[in-house]
Order: structure tokens, then sequence, then C-alpha cells
């Protein structure tokens, strides 16, 4: 989807840049396959906040989507593309041959009347948006909607522009290359589709004003160094100075260091299939 300007009537608009809707469907969402939405507002099970900086926002209709992609053997056809408030890619609705109907991620270059399936078996032809086996996929390949356990459904690739390169496969197991350069192990048998999403300019967008950052449920966020030494440890000092606020490692406001802290897990199961970091560093297998 390409980005558009509008004509700055207010100071709103002066540097909004936003998605084209050009192409997407104006009309509703499939009411069968929508349902409501718990928004945590960044609390967790207990009430607590665990996620700062989170609440308020639009109402969103949830979409169910299909992302096991489990129909096979069965052709679809693409009736229409449409936005989605939950998630920064586009959707398509799919009409199969049994009358059914589904939601999937729209990859780059799907157009109305496209013909997709599901599929098991080996194939000649990869067209954007055909779901198989990793291990049917000929390598150097780009793909997305990846699952990281046979029929758990994709995990990997599901934002806008995403797409995982597949480097091997070899004998149960396939190398891929994620977006951040992270090269993993996953099963061969896990599904993915062709193509990668859609919606490429969405990280070129520019949102123009804070209150558009409300509409998406994204609350203020004040910065440490503005504060005082009693609100957090970064705070304190007579405006920008490096005796007080600012002088100091970013942290959090319980002191935990923000920038160079490793935070995944190393007991964490999934790391024994990861072979390369996202920073480079190649892992050690013991």
């Amino acid at each position: 989807m390409a980005l558009k300007q509008r004509r700055p009537l207010t100071p709103g608009q002066r540097f909004l840049i936003e998605n084209s809707h050009e192409g997407l469907s104006k009309d509703g969402p499939e009411s069968a396959l929508t349902g409501f939405s718990h928004r945590a507002r960044g609390r967790n099970c207990y009430g607590r906040i665990t996620c700062r900086r989170r609440g308020g926002g639009h109402k969103r209709l949830y979409r169910t989507i299909d992302f096991k992609r489990d129909k096979k053997e069965i052709p679809a056809t693409v009736q229409k593309l449409e936005y989605d408030p939950n998630r920064s890619a586009r959707l398509a609705l799919l009409a199969y041959a049994d009358g059914e109907k589904r939601y999937i991620l729209a990859p780059n270059g799907m157009k109305v009347g496209d013909k997709l399936i599901s599929t098991d078996k080996a194939v000649t032809e990869y067209p954007v948006g055909l779901n198989l086996s990793l291990r049917h996929i000929p390598p150097s390949t780009f793909i997305h909607n990846v699952e990281m356990q046979p029929g758990k459904g994709a995990q990997i690739a599901r934002g806008a522009g995403a797409g995982v390169q597949l480097m091997a496969i070899e004998n149960d197991s396939a190398t891929i290359k994620l977006p951040s350069g992270e090269i993993r192990l996953v099963h061969a048998n896990c599904r993915a589709t062709i193509g990668v999403v859609g919606n490429l300019d969405h990280q070129n967008r520019s949102l123009g004003k804070a209150g558009r950052n409300r509409w998406l449920g994204k609350r203020p966020r004040q910065r440490g160094v503005t504060m005082n030494p009693v609100d957090h440890p970064m705070g304190g000092g007579q405006g920008k100075s490096k005796g007080g606020g600012g002088w100091q490692h970013p942290v959090s406001p319980w002191g935990q260091l923000a920038k160079g802290y490793p935070t995944r897990v190393k007991s964490k199961p999934s790391n024994a299939f990861i072979l390369t970091r996202r920073n480079g560093r190649k892992v050690k297998k013991v």
C-alpha cells in the first residue's frame, strides 16, 4: 500500500503521512469472523500494571484469522482485501469452494480474484499466498506466517513487510533467517506461506500529532531525566546537568538497566534452535 499526505488544513495534518486505503474494501468486516477482544490496558491477571503507558484508545472489533491454514486441498478465491485495526498488516477474505470463509494475512502482491490453496503435496509453481510445509519449499524463497511447532499456527513474520528467508533443509530441520538477522532451526513439517506480508510502507508513516498515539491506546511517556531524584534514579540536577539526571546509565524507575542488559532467559528451551543471534554472534553448541 502506498503512503499519502493531506493538504494541511489543520496543524495535525501538517506532518501526517498515513497508509493509503486504496484497493481495500469499504464494506464492514465479515460478521461471522469477528468477536470481542479483551483489552488488558497493561494489566496482568491480578489487575496490576505490568506494561506501562498503555490504556485508552479506540474500540476495536477483533477479526479471527486463520494462522494454521489447515483447510487443505480445497481451492479458495480472494474475495476482498480489508483493513485490520488490530495489526499493521492487511487482511484477505478467502471464500473456499465449499462455502466457508476465512481471513488470512494479505501478502504483498495479492489481488482480489487470486486463487489460493493450502497443500501438503510438492508443487511446481509457488505463487504468492500458497501455503505448504517447509520441506516442500525451495531454498532462498521468502516466506511469512511461519510456524515454530507443527500444527500450532503461525508465529513468525506476521507484521507488515515482514519476511523470512528459507536457507536450507536438512533431514527434519529447516534453517530460516529472520528479519532481525537471527538464523534459527524449525521443524521441516512446520507450515509457511509464500511471499512477504503486504503494506510495506507501514514503517514510513508519520502520525502527525500526539493525539493519534492516544487513539492507538498508547499513553504519554515521561523521560526519567526530567523527573526529580525522588521519582526516578536518573532524575535531578539543574537543567540538563551531568551531575544529576543524565550522567547515570539508563535504568527503569526501579533501577533495572535499560540498555545492554540481556533479558532473554538463558534456560529457554528454544535457545537450542538458534544458530546465530540477531547481533551476529554465533551460538556455541555444548
